[in-house]
């Protein structure tokens, strides 16, 4: 799909990995769609990415600020393009020093990370049925939309403490291709990113021995990766339509080490 024209809701696009995708498809000529928790930086992410992106103050885990955002997003002419860069981290394993992990842990986990995606898709998906397709490249088949989630390479190879946050990573994995199958009858795509350790705000903080030991990992490059790195694979998910379906694994070759 072209991105030039389209209208993106970009969830979680006021921040890291979901702002730079808002960035770079601002910059091939979509109107962008922004949706975060925080309203004072989501004014911030408009303003410095100007014209022709909008926010919307919403919660991943709430229907009602989900579909919302989906409705200035068609308000604008759209979606046809998706983005889920909304989630959450946590760690903490399932026996403790002090007991068995909370159970309301693992369940935040999979509410944001998991739930809140499949309710984007579904609410983005009803949208996108509403619209024509657009017009296929060199007479191909024509699309009306393609979403893109993003899961990460814990939900393959989660450390010691990730047993929730791998699960609802997992789950994001595993509905990738159902997804795709449903939805392919209506012309349009699912994908899913898994990325590694890339510079983004959860590492920001981060002790200079600890961002050392995990860029050692990294086979190569070996670095964290950037944000900007994720939007360019997103953009090309996006314009190429044989890429369906499938999940891609963004690391550097990295495997994540037990602890």
């Amino acid at each position: 799909m072209d991105v030039q024209g389209t209208t993106a809701l970009v969830a979680g696009g006021t921040s890291g990995l979901g702002l730079a995708v808002a960035g770079r498809l601002l910059t091939a000529g979509a109107g962008v769609v922004l949706m975060g928790r925080d309203a004072v930086r989501g004014q911030q992410a408009v303003a410095a990415l100007g014209q022709g992106a909008s926010f919307v103050a919403g919660d991943i885990t709430h229907p009602d600020d989900v579909a919302a955002a989906v409705a200035e997003a068609e308000r604008r002419g759209g979606p046809q393009v998706v983005v889920n860069c909304a989630g959450t981290t946590g760690a903490g394993r399932v026996v403790g020093r002090r007991g068995p992990l909370p159970l309301a842990e693992f369940q935040r986990l999979v509410q944001v990370n998991l739930v809140g995606t499949f309710d984007l898709v579904r609410t983005a998906a009803a949208a996108m049925l509403r619209r024509p397709e657009r017009d296929g490249d060199a007479g191909g088949p024509g699309e009306r939309g393609v979403i893109v989630c993003t899961s990460s390479i814990a939900a393959y190879d989660g450390q010691q403490g990730q047993a929730a946050y791998a699960a609802s990573k997992a789950g994001v994995v595993g509905m990738t291709l159902p997804l795709a199958r449903d939805l392919a009858e209506y012309a349009v795509r699912v994908v899913t990113v898994a990325p590694g350790l890339f510079e983004t705000p959860m590492f920001a903080g981060l002790p200079d021995r600890v961002r050392d030991a995990l860029v050692s990992g990294t086979p190569y490059p070996q670095r964290l990766g950037r944000p900007e790195e994720f939007a360019a694979l997103v953009q090309h998910i996006v314009e190429n339509p044989m890429i369906n379906g499938e999940v891609v694994r963004l690391d550097g070759a990295s495997r994540l080490a037990t602890t």
